[in-house]
């Protein structure tokens, strides 16, 4: 029981700081520029939520004509982005 105990604490431990760095950045602070994402999901068309390569998790919106609807989770994406919003992307 106490081993139980001490492995779950330990663990959770471990996880806690882990869940803490997966908080998301607001998309304007990104510097702009060219940068290779993973999609972690596509709320709408409009909207792509991903996981840059230095780990930072962000939101990105289409700008223009633009739009995720071609875009799939597990993806790579060359995105350009211009004060927080994507105006051309390329799927890897």
């Amino acid at each position: 029981m106490r081993t139980t105990l001490a492995i779950l604490s330990l663990a959770g431990a471990v996880l806690v700081p882990a869940i803490t760095l997966a908080a998301q950045v607001d998309a304007s602070l990104i510097p702009d520029g060219t940068y290779v994402v993973k999609v972690e999901k596509v709320p709408d068309a409009q909207h792509v939520t991903v996981v840059m390569q230095n780990g930072v998790e962000t939101t990105l919106t289409a700008k223009g004509s633009v739009n995720f609807a071609p875009v799939h989770p597990n993806q790579t994406l060359k995105v350009s982005v211009i004060k927080g919003q994507v105006p051309v992307f390329v799927i890897q």
